[in-house]
């Protein structure tokens, strides 16, 4: 549900706003409904960090109530903003790829408010699996995530680039809640969950577990094919111990997810929501995952900077990341 504002000519003098302005008075917005923040199902990394966004975010701002839901997804969360039934949605990295760039619809007219984090893709097995490699779970059941999420997405993109189907090659498995692929691994009714990220919950998941955890992830060879027939991907890393046992860093590929918004979202709101880049060392001690928020990720993610919402343009010429 679109919020209901009160348009207020105050000065924020006394605001870290209005000392990003030197002082200036700068036009204000009384919220006087909540801010619909859309997520995912329970169980996975974007309710994780919903809810911690929302958390620093209504601290370092009383005027704020931004409302964390729960959704189907990425896929289930476009159409809500473009509809006005969210105000900020979650969505993860080849979602909003395809919906920028029109691919299978019309374009979105969406905007960015940041980037959260990046998504390595990988694998998780159990450590005394047979399997290694992305060869090895061909024929196998896979859990490739929740319905409606990114992650299949994701997969799909990787698998394509090495010749492979995701619903041909595999026995293919999607999760009505994200938070349901951690057990199907360990009791063995799948093979491998499909996931992406540091931190992410279903990969600590199985990691902590009494069998504990294998990671597979494209090799260098495969990484090279994949991004010569999906450029748009990445080349990323998961540090070593991000999870429990997993010694050396794991090199991957995948893309940002972001915090889009609508595109009728008043500049003033969206100047203030990008102050997240000034509460950044808050919401990293809160969320390990979400220290990869910060305003230049923001800027090199993003895939065109017009993508990025005008009033977050606004904070970051002020703070010198945008010239």
């Amino acid at each position: 549900m679109r919020f209901a504002m009160i348009l207020l000519g105050a000065a924020l003098l006394a605001s870290p706003a209005a000392g990003q302005t030197g002082g200036t008075a700068i036009p204000t917005t009384t919220i006087s409904q909540t801010i619909s923040l859309g997520t995912a199902t329970p169980g996975g990394g974007f309710p994780l960090y919903g809810n911690a966004f929302a958390e620093v975010m209504n601290a370092a701002d009383p005027q704020l109530s931004i409302a964390p839901r729960n959704t189907r997804g990425s896929n289930e969360n476009i159409p809500l903003l473009e509809k006005g039934e969210l105000d900020l949605a979650l969505v993860a990295g080849e979602p909003a790829y395809e919906a920028f760039a029109g691919i299978g619809r019309a374009p979105v007219r969406l905007k960015i408010l940041t980037a959260i984090y990046s998504n390595p893709g990988m694998f998780v097995v159990r450590a005394d699996s047979p399997y290694r490699t992305i060869r090895d779970l061909v024929g196998q059941p896979v859990a490739f995530g929740a319905k409606g999420s990114g992650l299949p997405i994701l997969a799909r993109y990787v698998l394509d680039g090495l010749g492979l189907k995701q619903d041909e090659d595999f026995r293919a498995v999607y999760l009505d809640r994200a938070g349901d692929g951690p057990a199907m691994v360990e009791d063995g009714r799948v093979a491998a969950l499909w996931g992406a990220g540091i931190g992410w919950p279903g990969f600590a998941a199985v990691a902590s577990s009494a069998a504990g955890a294998r990671f597979i992830a494209p090799s260098a060879e495969e990484i090279t094919r994949i991004r010569a027939r999906h450029a748009f991907l990445k080349p990323l890393t998961v540090p070593a111990g991000s999870y429990p046992k997993q010694t050396e860093p794991i090199a991957s590929l995948g893309s940002w997810s972001f915090v889009l918004t609508r595109e009728d979202l008043p500049d003033d709101v969206a100047y203030r929501l990008a102050k997240t880049h000034g509460v950044e060392a808050t919401l990293c001690r809160k969320l390990a995952q979400a220290c990869e928020t910060n305003a230049a990720n923001t800027v090199a993610a993003a895939p065109k900077a017009e993508l990025i919402h005008s009033g977050v343009m606004k904070y970051l010429r002020e703070i010198g990341v945008v010239k």
